[in-house]
C-alpha cells in the first residue's frame, strides 16, 4: 500500500510536467509569432526595394502627389510612391504596406554622370587661345577653343607643369556652353516666386522636420537676419526678400536657402543648398560637405548694371555644385571668384567668368564662358596660374544633378534620409 506522501509527490510532478508542457506551447506560440512577424518584415523590405527601383525608373512620371499600387495585383503587396523636388535634386518616399504592418525609406535622387559628355575642362570658343602658367594641371578631357592652349610667363612664372599642357583628349569647344536644364530650372524658378507665406525661425536651439510631412517654411522678408547658434535638419526652407547671413555657430543639414544675397561667416561647417539671385559671399575656412550647393540666379536684367557673384574665401573646402545662371545675357557677365587654396570636389558651371587664384583646385570639372587671372597690377583672360583641374581625383561614386548639361538619364540614390 502506497505511503500517503506518495501522492504529494506525484502531484509535484504532474505540477511540473504541466509548467514544462505549459512552457513548451509558449514558447511554440511566441516562435511562431516571431517567424510570422520577421516573414512579414523580409516581405516588406523586398517591397520597398521594389517600390524604390520602380521609382528610380520612372523618371519621366511625376510622382507628386501619393500614388499606391499593387506590385502582384493582390492587397497585400502594396506600396506608395512619391517624388518631390528638393532644390537640385529630387526626394523620393516609399511606404510598403501590409494589413497593419508599414514600412519606409526616404531617399534623396540624384543623376549618374553621361561619360561621353564629362570633361574635366570645357572653355568656350572666343577665337583666341588660352594659355597655362607656373605649375597648372589639367587632368582629364578637354573641350577648348580652335587655337589651343600655349604656355605664359606671368608674375614672374613660367609654367613648370606637365609638358602635354592637358593630361587628356582635347576636343574643340563650341561658342556656347552646353546649357542647363530647362526643366530644373523652371522648378529652381518656382522656389523664389512661392516665399510669400511661413513662419519666423524659432528660438529653439534646434529644428528638425521630417519630408512626410509639408516643409516648415521659414520667411525672414525684407529683414535682415542672421541664422545662429541653430540646428537645422531635414525639410526646411529659409527665405529671404534681402540679405541672409549664416552664422558660424549654425548647423543646416539637407536644408533649402533662397535669398537675394547670402553671406556665410568663416568657419560654417555643413550640408545645403544656398541659392541667391544676387550675390553668395562664403568667407574663409568654411567646409560644405556633399552634396552641397551654390546657385546664382540672375532671372532678370537689373535696371543698374551690376555683377552677380559667387565668392568663396581662402581655404574653404566645397564638396557639391556651383553655378551661375543669366536668363538674358547682360553687359555685365556673373563671376565665380575662387580664393587662394580652395578645393572643390565637383563641378563648377560658370555661364559667365570663372576667376582663380593661386593654389585653387577642381577635383571633378570646370565648365566657363572665361577665365580671369588678377593680380595688383594686371587682369589676364583666359590664364590658368597655379591652379589644378582634375577630372580624375572625383570619386566614381560621385552623382550630379539633372540641372547639369552631363547629367545621364539614370537615376540613383544620393542619401539614404528617413527609415523605420
Amino acid at each position: 500500500m502506497l505511503k500517503g506522501s506518495a501522492l504529494y509527490i506525484v502531484i509535484i510532478i504532474a505540477l511540473v510536467i504541466g509548467l514544462l508542457c505549459a512552457a513548451l506551447i509558449v514558447a511554440a506560440y511566441f516562435y511562431k509569432t516571431e517567424y510570422q512577424k520577421k516573414f512579414r518584415y523580409e516581405k516588406l523590405e523586398n517591397n520597398l526595394s521594389s517600390g524604390i527601383n520602380i521609382l528610380l525608373a520612372g523618371a519621366d512620371i511625376p510622382y507628386s502627389q501619393e500614388k499606391t499600387f499593387s506590385l502582384f495585383a493582390n492587397d497585400e503587396d502594396s506600396v506608395t510612391l512619391k517624388r518631390i523636388s528638393w532644390g537640385l535634386y529630387d526626394i523620393g518616399i516609399v511606404k510598403a504596406f501590409s494589413q497593419r504592418d508599414t514600412l519606409f525609406k526616404i531617399l534623396s535622387i540624384a543623376n549618374s554622370i553621361d561619360s561621353t559628355k564629362w570633361a574635366a575642362l570645357y572653355l568656350i570658343d572666343e577665337d583666341r587661345p588660352f594659355s597655362l602658367s607656373g605649375k597648372t594641371t589639367i587632368l582629364g578631357d578637354a573641350y577648348i577653343p580652335k587655337a589651343g592652349v600655349q604656355q605664359a610667363y606671368v608674375d614672374n612664372k613660367a609654367y613648370t607643369g606637365d609638358r602635354r599642357l592637358i593630361i587628356g583628349t582635347r576636343h574643340t569647344s563650341d561658342k556656347k556652353l552646353p546649357i542647363l536644364d530647362e526643366t530644373k530650372i523652371t522648378e529652381l524658378q518656382h522656389y523664389f516666386s512661392q516665399q510669400a507665406n511661413g513662419r519666423t525661425l524659432p528660438k529653439n536651439d534646434s529644428v528638425t522636420a521630417s519630408f512626410l510631412k509639408p516643409a516648415r517654411v521659414v520667411n525672414f522678408k525684407k529683414q535682415i537676419q542672421t541664422v545662429s547658434d541653430i540646428y537645422i535638419n531635414g525639410n526646411v526652407l529659409l527665405f529671404s526678400d534681402t540679405t541672409l547671413i549664416i552664422d558660424s555657430t549654425a548647423v543646416l543639414k539637407n536644408t533649402l536657402v533662397f535669398a537675394k544675397s547670402i553671406i556665410v561667416k568663416s568657419g560654417f561647417h555643413g550640408n545645403c543648398q544656398l541659392f541667391a539671385t544676387d550675390s553668395i559671399k562664403v568667407e574663409e575656412n568654411c567646409r560644405f560637405d556633399y552634396p552641397s550647393c551654390l546657385g546664382l540666379f540672375r532671372l532678370q536684367t537689373p535696371i543698374v548694371a551690376s555683377q552677380a557673384k559667387i565668392s568663396i574665401g581662402e581655404n574653404t573646402i566645397f564638396n557639391g555644385i556651383i553655378f551661375t545662371y543669366e536668363k538674358v545675357e547682360s553687359s555685365v557677365k556673373p563671376l565665380i571668384s575662387l580664393m587662394k587654396k580652395v578645393k572643390i570636389t565637383g563641378q563648377v558651371y560658370a555661364q559667365g567668368i570663372l576667376e582663380l587664384k593661386d593654389g585653387v583646385e577642381i577635383d571633378g570639372s570646370a565648365f566657363t564662358s572665361r577665365f580671369l587671372y588678377q593680380n595688383s597690377f594686371t587682369r589676364f583672360e583666359n590664364y590658368l596660374i597655379n591652379a589644378t583641374i582634375d577630372a580624375k581625383a572625383l570619386s566614381p561614386y560621385y552623382l550630379t544633378s539633372g540641372l547639369m548639361p552631363v547629367a545621364a538619364k539614370q537615376k540613383k540614390v544620393l542619401q539614404w534620409l528617413e527609415a523605420n
